[in-house]
């Protein structure tokens, strides 16, 4: 039960509970340990008087024995985990102090993994409709929509400049209209790429801002220009090009930083010279311009007009790779492919013992052994444990699929994603990372 403290009595291990939007502080998770006297004066600056807390998920004393694990919104032992005594009774008492650890395992795991998919879904969804608020501002208030695309840009970052590791996550069902999807998976893609190329934090704001209103020009095309779908006449195509110069009209009317207005102006060019509007080449395109044009890419092959014509994330990038890369800058893009791993989250696989599986999330500094969520029918799908492949030396992706060369009843069972989404969560939040056999 949670109970309420001034905010002065906030002590280092209390469990609370931010009573704020995800956009409103700069901490990963609304609900989670204070572990250092730096998040209590972070926490002070927030303004609140109050504050909730939960005694029974606190850590106010170290234990003697044993560590702590993040199991959902609570901190636990290694022994309320396994939640076993040491057998007595010989092998029939052992084994069946196994089989109790071994579930317990099974619960924790479970928990935390459904913990960190509510998480990244709600954070998904906050930032999905401040993005909605700024761009219905863009045309009747641009100032403000500036001024909001930068507290979403800031918001962003906040969780992204953590220490520790990021993993890249597809959502099951993440909703909301294409536009602010593809917005957003375009700019946390890209914000993600700065932070491996160490840009600064100015930067890492305008590419961000540039990102999320790249397509803002769209506003002033006909509804059904906003999408290519490789039917266009020649003049539509010509009309459907304006949308670049609409948009840096847009821009300067929001007053955005040079940097922002570069990216809304270069995200069509390509670095042989051949995109538009003005054939820029190479050196002549910014940084973060070059990598918003590769990841916008990226993200209209997977999530296209016509959703038929969809490629897998798997088939995305090597299309990106064996047909386009001249068009891209290669540092960017062999970063990109390492990034993302050669099976982006979305993907749907055969691993090596021949099981079905769908690529859920990546580990942006480890990508070539991603988790999986594996087709096994005699586990109900919301009980299925991600599979950390990094875990399991011996055991592989053998190939990448399409949704509709999977048996019918593994499709059923993986449903694969009508509409790539991703967004981003701390590594350690992906899955709960206890160890697969627990000491009897």
């Amino acid at each position: 039960m949670a109970s309420t403290i001034d905010i002065d009595n906030l002590r280092v291990g209390m469990f609370v509970h931010l009573d704020l939007g995800w956009w409103a502080h700069p901490f990963a998770l609304s609900n989670f340990v204070v572990t250092s006297p730096d998040q209590i004066a972070t926490i002070r600056g927030l303004g609140l008087k109050k504050l909730r807390w939960s005694p029974e998920k606190s850590r106010l004393a170290e234990s003697p024995s044993g560590h702590w694990h993040t199991v959902g919104d609570s901190q636990v032992l290694d022994s309320q985990v396994m939640d076993i005594q040491a057998p007595e009774g010989g092998a029939d008492a052992a084994q069946a102090a196994s089989a109790k650890a071994a579930a317990a395992h099974h619960r924790a795991a479970l928990a935390a993994q459904r913990h960190a998919e509510r998480v990244c879904m709600q954070q998904y969804a906050e930032a999905g409709q401040a993005w909605k608020v700024a761009a219905d501002q863009v045309l009747t208030v641009p100032v403000a929509a500036r001024e909001s695309t930068e507290w979403l840009t800031r918001s962003l970052l906040d969780k992204m400049m953590i220490d520790g590791e990021l993993c890249i996550r597809v959502l099951a069902d993440a909703g909301g209209e294409r536009a602010g999807a593809h917005a957003l998976n375009v700019a946390v893609i890209s914000l993600l790429m700065g932070r491996v190329f160490g840009f600064s934090e100015a930067e890492m704001m305008d590419m961000g801002v540039g990102a999320l209103l790249h397509d803002i020009g769209k506003l002033e095309l006909p509804e059904r220009l906003r999408l290519p779908d490789g039917q266009f006449t020649q003049a539509e195509n010509l009309q459907y090009r304006e949308h670049v110069a609409h948009g840096i009209a847009h821009g300067q009317r929001m007053s955005l930083s040079a940097g922002a207005l570069a990216v809304l102006a270069q995200h069509h060019e390509m670095v042989d010279g051949s995109g538009f509007p003005q054939r820029m080449a190479g050196d002549r395109l910014s940084a973060a311009a070059r990598i918003v044009a590769l990841v916008n890419r990226y993200d209209n092959l997977c999530n296209p007009a016509v959703p038929s014509h969809a490629l897998t994330p798997h088939e995305a990038l090597s299309l990106i790779f064996a047909q386009a890369k001249s068009k891209f800058d290669t540092t960017m893009l062999n970063a990109f492919i390492r990034m993302m791993g050669v099976y982006p989250p979305g993907s749907m696989v055969q691993l090596t013992d021949d099981r079905y599986a769908t690529v859920i999330s990546v580990n942006s500094s480890r990508p070539l052994k991603p988790r999986v969520l594996v087709c096994d029918p005699s586990v109900p799908v919301e009980d299925a444990l991600l599979l950390n492949l990094e875990e399991t030396a011996d055991l592989g992706i053998r190939r990448s699929l399409k949704p509709a060369q999977l048996p019918l009843p593994v499709q059923n069972y993986l449903s694969p994603r009508q509409r790539v989404v991703y967004f981003f969560e701390p590594a350690v939040l992906a899955v709960h990372d206890l160890p697969e056999e627990l000491p009897a």
